[in-house]
């Protein structure tokens, strides 16, 4: 059997795409890291993978906003390419910057009739950059393929503009796929368990297919035990909580 290929998205200011492909291959995918512009030339083609990812960081520095140059490339240059791999049934995911650029590029819900995205992300409450751990809840009615049979998580945070915003009238259909939480399991909990003011504890969503997910923790940053903040005290726990999402992602993708 074919090993699952997966494609890891670059461009200028991405900083985690060696620990999300890392966390593909451990999960057993081949992966390439591919810099946007291959992908916009047709050196590489979307065709030949069965999953993209879409890493964090700062694509071109957030010089216009967190994630929004590089939308306007997928959109604008990409946008035929994307369609084609989603109706094929493969998998998308963004992680932090990933979920900028999706959220902001139409992907995740839609465009208003003016263009303008139907759900974004903004600034956090607090103002500053929140660099921290959060309690994770997943919703078991979510038909996301990357959290199936995944409960709670305990994953890092690293933003300054990752709250969830969106029209009222897209809120009833999103398709939340992760809350943020507090230790007792409570979504409505504030800030600092909602890092970022997020409407509903948003922290992660798919969309209508649940083959695209997006979410601003770092799955990537806990793939295994030592990597959890208070390992040696707490013992280690083997994989790390988010493990799972990548062979979720690959166990699917298996089959396409």
């Amino acid at each position: 059997m074919n090993k699952v290929r997966a494609l890891v998205l670059r461009a200028p200011g991405t900083n985690c795409d060696e620990e999300a492909a890392f966390a593909f291959e451990q999960a057993g995918a081949v992966v390439n890291l591919t810099h946007i512009s291959q992908i916009i030339s047709h050196t590489e083609e979307l065709k030949n993978y069965q999953i993209m990812v879409i890493p964090g960081g700062f694509t071109y520095g957030d010089d216009m906003g967190a994630g929004k140059i590089m939308a306007n490339e997928i959109r604008l240059k990409l946008g035929h390419d994307i369609e084609k791999f989603v109706s094929s049934g493969r998998l998308i995911l963004g992680i932090c910057n990933g979920f900028q650029v999706l959220a902001k590029t139409g992907i995740l819900s839609g465009l208003s009739p003016t263009g303008k995205p139907l759900l974004t992300l903004t600034t956090n409450d607090s103002g500053r950059f929140e660099c921290q751990w959060v309690y994770l809840k997943a919703n078991k009615k979510s038909r996301c393929v990357f959290t199936q049979g995944i409960e709670r998580l305990y994953l890092p945070v690293a933003h300054g503009e990752g709250k969830v915003v969106a029209e009222a009238e897209i809120l009833p259909s999103l398709d939340v796929a992760l809350y943020y939480t507090d230790k007792q399991n409570n979504t409505s909990a504030g800030y600092p368990h909602n890092p970022n003011g997020s409407i509903n504890n948003i922290a992660g969503i798919c969309d209508v297919t649940g083959r695209i997910f997006a979410l601003m923790p770092h799955p990537e940053r806990f793939i295994r035990g030592t990597q959890h903040p208070r390992w040696q005290s707490e013992g280690i726990k083997e994989p790390g909580d988010g493990f799972k999402i990548f062979t979720n992602a690959v166990k699917w993708a298996k089959d396409l």
